[in-house]
């Protein structure tokens, strides 16, 4: 794998990295009954990089089709309302 999957879209506008988007340097996909981001919190603060440039840093989702040696390889992904990844698919 050569390239890190990108965040394209977050609609947890509650997650203090997501302003505008997904403002984190990288997430966490994880999660024991579905894939969710586990970098998301809820916070009175925005936080994370100036620009919404994030990416998948880790995937814990062994099942997950585009997991490959722990790393996301979806082109992209996408993070529902409820912080869960949506790209997310078994294999």
């Amino acid at each position: 794998m050569s390239t890190i999957t990108a965040v394209k879209s977050c609609a947890t506008t509650s997650c203090a990295y997501n302003d505008g988007g997904c403002t984190a340097f990288a997430v966490t996909i994880a999660g024991t009954d579905s894939a969710t981001c586990a970098t998301f919190i809820t916070l009175d603060a925005r936080g994370g990089l100036p620009v919404a440039h994030g990416q998948v840093g880790a995937c814990q989702r062994l099942e997950c089709m585009h997991n490959s040696n722990l790393m996301c390889g979806a082109e992209g992904i996408d993070i529902s309302d409820t912080a869960a990844c949506t790209s997310y698919e078994v294999r």
